[in-house]
């Protein structure tokens, strides 16, 4: 529970001293700086160092007389200061960067993103700048990770449609559901992430191989285009197949298999992206 405490403190911007002597003071107030030395198991030769920064920043109180006492400013406090600093911090920082406009490289370089979570944190970003439109392609055991900002961005006004594979409730989104999740995972031999945001960025790739997961992230027209447009192909192709299915089966078989089959270049008819 200490070291929990301690490590936490440590995020806040304190040393490891500044943490044994503010956490001692949480504990037991007010202290000399000796009993604090004792208590926190700081040297003494370093504690009124320690407790003078502390003071200078704030996050103690000292009574000066014959002998200085301290005591902490409430937990409570110091987290509402450190908020409140940190969010005027992001705003400065906001105001300042949105001066450096994206270069036009950005739009003519691909990004390699390399590790799930890495990948999904790039999509939430994405998500999150989006304006218009948000189109995804996503399965159920990921659209959990993007659900808060997906549903931010329509709080916002964003149309957000989504193509799922599984079971995929969004009463923020217009979902379209994929009746074959499962065979294609085994067919693909895991899952992808199709994202395009408002015609002008995308992220794709396979997500399922944890740390070995791969995409990337473009501006560049020449891939943002084609990948949204087939994006848009399946859209139709699910309209399409959800008013006459049993025609278009009659032809091509269950779920458009002997299509499948055609243009599959495998004796085994899988996909064979991942080696």
């Amino acid at each position: 529970m200490k070291e929990n405490i301690l490590e936490i403190l440590k995020h806040l911007n304190f040393t490891e001293y500044e943490s044994k002597a503010y956490l001692a003071l949480l504990e037991e107030s007010p202290l000399t700086g000796y009993a604090a030395a004792k208590k926190s198991g700081v040297p003494r030769s370093k504690i009124y160092e320690v407790l003078e920064s502390l003071v200078i920043r704030g996050d103690i109180f000292v009574s000066y007389g014959n002998t200085p006492q301290y005591i902490p400013v409430p937990a409570k406090e110091l987290i509402k200061n450190r908020r409140l600093k940190a969010e005027e911090t992001f705003e400065q920082a906001e105001k300042y960067f949105e001066k450096f406009e994206r270069s036009a490289n950005d739009r003519e370089n691909i990004w390699n993103i390399t590790g799930r979570s890495e990948i999904l944190d790039k999509v939430k970003a994405c998500i999150l700048s989006a304006q218009k439109r948000i189109l995804l392609e996503i399965w159920k055991e990921d659209f959990k990770e993007l659900e808060p900002e997906l549903r931010q961005a329509a709080k916002k006004g964003v149309n957000v449609i989504i193509i799922a594979y599984g079971d995929i409730e969004a009463d923020f989104a217009n979902v379209y559901l994929h009746d074959r999740s499962r065979e294609i995972t085994e067919e693909y031999d895991g899952r992808w992430l199709v994202f395009s945001a408002d015609d002008s960025e995308v992220v794709a790739g396979m997500v399922s191989q944890g740390k070995d997961s791969r995409a990337a992230w473009t501006m560049h027209v020449g891939l943002v285009m084609p990948i949204t447009e087939v994006m848009i192909h399946d859209l139709y192709l699910m309209e399409i197949m959800e008013k006459h299915r049993e025609v278009l089966e009659e032809s091509f078989g269950e779920n458009l298999i002997h299509l499948r089959r055609k243009f599959s270049i495998h004796p085994d008819f899988k996909k064979h992206y991942v080696k």
